[in-house]
């Protein structure tokens, strides 16, 4: 008996399309003895879309993603389309309209690839956070008047609501206590961001007396930046508003290896819901080296390993999940020089990490 797995594939643009290629290689390989049927429609949905058509992409479109069982997301950016278009119009769209509320970002040192924090190995960065994604900064609550003039001024409101923060809080509870260390904490600004931080701050405190079997810390967000570049292993889950996720996320990245390594799920856990959650690598689409096989697929191909187990259609942490520890170690020979930006005698191009994995998951 086969489980389908309906999937929307919106590759994007630039070197975009050439890691969701090997991501959807690896799918098709590993699926059928996984017992997975898949079933993929592209969309093309991104710059070129853009360009052409004068639409990010329609409400009816967004609808029309509901249907799947999960969307896998390449990268969006294109030189000709200005900054802020693509990102509000179609990655902030998708998050709001499909109420993907949790924005999961693993930061894992895998073996054979390097971190910048000297002496610090796999056993001390591994670490999740659990962000925010439908609230804060991003509503775009706020305006701007006198354009250009000397008394310009603008704004732009912190939103944080009681029922958006519970049920962020409680899945990074959820989460906590499945694993080993059963530790989490709430990154925020309470000292200054009194408002926002004094919701964020009690319902912690709140929901934390219902798991009991939970430690739990806090620590402000400037701290925590100087904890992850020095103490790393002081983290087991992180969870933390929209804005400052946003910075601290790629914090993580830079200390687990790279952003070609950083994987992310947009998700809405309540299946039952008239949702849909999305899966992406965390880079950009890199335009300058589109087209040249020099992208690194591992944050894509890690991305598809969240997409199956979030969406239950793999239930245990088995070879397809620990696909970023093979394709390290099978890279590790030519770490650091390895880097997804090179394709030379001392490099691997977007291609040969898609057949590393493959021959890596035999």
């Amino acid at each position: 008996m086969t489980t389908p797995l309906k999937l929307a594939v919106i590759p994007g643009d630039g070197t975009g399309q050439e890691v969701t290629d090997q991501a959807l290689r690896i799918l098709d390989a590993v699926a059928p003895g996984h017992g997975i049927s898949v079933d993929a429609t592209r969309f093309g949905y991104g710059g070129e879309h853009y360009l052409r058509t004068g639409e990010v992409i329609t409400d009816e479109q967004v609808d029309e993603l509901r249907g799947f069982d999960a969307i896998m997301l390449g990268a969006v950016g294109h030189p000709d389309v200005k900054p802020g278009v693509l990102e509000k119009g179609l990655l902030l769209k998708l998050r709001f309209q499909l109420d993907q509320y949790i924005n999961l970002r693993p930061v894992k040192l895998y073996p054979g690839v390097d971190t910048p924090l000297a002496g610090k190995t796999p056993e001390d960065i591994d670490f999740v956070c659990v962000r925010e994604n439908t609230e804060d900064l991003y509503c775009g609550n706020g305006g701007r008047a006198r354009v250009g003039t000397a008394q310009e001024i603008s704004t732009q409101e912190m939103i944080a609501t009681r029922f958006g923060v519970e049920r962020c809080v409680r899945y990074a509870f959820e989460l906590a206590k499945t694993r080993p260390r059963k530790h989490l904490t709430l990154v925020h600004k309470t000292n200054v961001l009194t408002h926002c931080g004094g919701t964020w701050f009690d319902t912690f405190s709140e929901i934390a007396a219902g798991y009991p079997d939970v430690e739990t810390g806090y620590h402000h967000v400037d701290a925590c930046c100087m904890y992850m570049a020095t103490k790393p292993e002081a983290y087991d889950v992180i969870v933390v508003p929209n804005m400052f996720g946003d910075i601290i996320t790629d914090l993580g990245a830079a200390v687990a290896g790279g952003m070609g390594i950083a994987a992310s799920g947009n998700l809405n856990p309540d299946r039952s819901a008239n949702s849909v959650s999305m899966f992406e690598p965390v880079h950009g689409s890199s335009p300058d080296i589109a087209g040249q096989n020099k992208a690194n697929p591992l944050a894509a191909i890690d991305s598809l390993a969240m997409l199956l187990r979030e969406t239950g259609r793999v239930k245990t942490e088995d070879v397809l999940i620990r696909a970023g520890d093979a394709v390290a170690t099978a890279v590790q020979a030519v770490t650091p020089k390895f880097t997804g930006k090179r394709l030379d005698r001392s490099g691997y191009g977007t291609d040969e990490i898609g057949a590393m994995v493959l021959d890596a998951l035999g």
